[in-house]
């Protein structure tokens, strides 16, 4: 089928038609619904993506199942480089290790384009909780075992699994209660019913200036500039702890060559641009940019990391 769609896109476009790329508006299909984080991020990028392209960039929110059904969607249309995924660690790494069944292959279906974003997680806190730094965190869920509940947006999501290494990298037990979001997890959270959670840095950042969640640990290299205070892990002796959320772009299975070029030189460039990275750096985001052979190895490597944390943990999808 690939063969055959791709062999009808060659006709299409013919000798010299690639240079005409793209003459009309581009498909950016969101595996998400409209209003998240990854959303805004796609809208931020994509707007002056378009302007570098010369073309307009529609974006699609399709959501549900943990971004897998946007994603089948895109592994399914034709690969003439108008649908596109914007895709993230859910359905490109942790999907495919948490489904039975998926109906698509990441490594079949799809063509990278570029690595957008990555973004760290941090390790949030309620205020009423009796530590104030990872270490005493760890030393009270070992005197308190089981008795330390952290939420998520759901069994299999990103929130979900790096809890689930903290456990591991940790010696630790602590359960696991899983939210629909967000929204219904953050209450919960600053009240004490539920003590810590893992998020994104912008999701919460506001509480913790306001006093109503503490920030103990981020799971990355390195410090961010917008929690300056809160150590990386390498510090607290958590090297392995290392995770988060990331986007990127992938087409269709089949998309020519030239097409994927001129995507990647183009998303290179505006994730280049001064404006762009200020506005990601504002989200939480670190700007990253590259080739499509560093995006097909940055996946299989996240693919087999969350994998083995997915195999370990038993987590399955409901």
């Amino acid at each position: 089928m690939k063969h055959t769609r791709l062999f009808l896109v060659s006709l299409i476009f013919g000798t010299g038609a690639f240079a005409q790329y793209p003459a009309k508006p581009i498909r950016l299909v969101v595996p998400f619904p409209a209003g998240e984080s990854v959303d805004a991020t796609a809208r931020l990028v994509g707007q002056s993506w378009a302007a570098a392209l010369g073309a307009q960039i529609v974006v699609d929110n399709r959501g549900g199942a943990g971004g897998t059904i946007g994603s089948e969607a895109v592994a399914k249309a034709a690969p003439d480089g108008y649908t596109l995924l914007w895709g993230n660690v859910g359905p490109l790494a942790i999907g495919p290790g948490l489904y039975k069944k998926l109906g698509y292959d990441v490594a079949k279906d799809f063509e990278p384009v570029s690595l957008v974003a990555t973004l760290p997680f941090v390790l949030f806190a309620s205020p009423v909780l009796p530590a104030n730094s990872v270490s005493e965190l760890v030393a009270y869920a070992k005197a308190h075992p089981g008795e330390i509940n952290f939420g998520s947006t759901g069994v299999g999501s990103g929130l979900h699994l790096i809890a689930e290494l903290f456990k591991s990298v940790a010696g630790i037990q602590i359960v696991h209660v899983p939210y629909k979001g967000v929204a219904q997890a953050l209450p919960e959270i600053m009240s004490g019913k539920v003590q810590i959670a893992f998020n994104t840095i912008p999701a919460f950042l506001p509480h913790v200036r306001a006093g109503r969640l503490k920030a103990l640990v981020i799971t990355a290299p390195a410090r961010s500039p917008l929690l300056p205070e809160v150590p990386a892990t390498p510090e607290v002796g958590l090297a392995a702890l290392q995770g988060g959320s990331w986007h990127a772009v992938v087409a269709p299975a089949g998309t020519p060559r030239e097409i994927l070029a001129k995507l990647n030189q183009t998303l290179v460039a505006t994730l280049a641009a001064p404006e762009v990275r200020a506005q990601l750096a504002n989200q939480g985001a670190q700007p990253v940019g590259g080739s499509p052979e560093e995006l097909r190895k940055f996946m299989q490597v996240e693919a087999e990391k969350w994998g083995r944390v997915i195999q370990s943990s038993g987590a399955r999808a409901d």
